[in-house]
């Protein structure tokens, strides 16, 4: 296998009152004033838009073409236990147009081909449900 690499993301990220994120490209630019909820937000963007990739990925692999866009609800909540602290997910996704099995079949062929889920996988708790 050759691996080939397909894109480098980089981002400068400042803390405190007047933190903020910014990626090198400028296709991000926000506000950070406090870590949290705003990492969580940033991950669940991050995650859901591979996720959505990934999808219509599976569907061309099985030559299923796609009546809608596909949508993703992300929910990433933090929790803390004694001290440690620890993410759960949940992924509610839309199929617009497709037949519940074959919908069913994409979301899970997905998570095997994002790299997100795939970083995640034994991580963290993950629910993804079709809406």
């Amino acid at each position: 296998m050759t691996e080939k690499l397909l894109f480098t993301g980089k981002t400068h990220i400042a803390g405190g009152h007047n933190g903020y994120a910014r990626s090198s490209d400028g296709t991000l630019d926000i506000k950070l004033p406090q870590p949290h909820p705003a990492a969580e937000n940033l991950f669940g963007a991050a995650w859901s838009a591979c996720y959505i990739g990934a999808i219509e990925l599976a569907a061309s692999q099985r030559k299923i073409t796609l009546p809608a866009g596909p949508e993703v609800d992300a929910e990433i909540t933090l929790h803390a236990d004694n001290g440690s602290f620890f993410l759960r997910a949940h992924l509610n996704v839309s199929l617009a147009g497709l037949d519940r099995d074959v919908a069913e079949e994409l979301i899970h062929a997905a998570h095997g081909i994002c790299p997100y889920s795939k970083a995640t996988h034994g991580n963290i708790d993950v629910e993804t449900r079709l809406v």
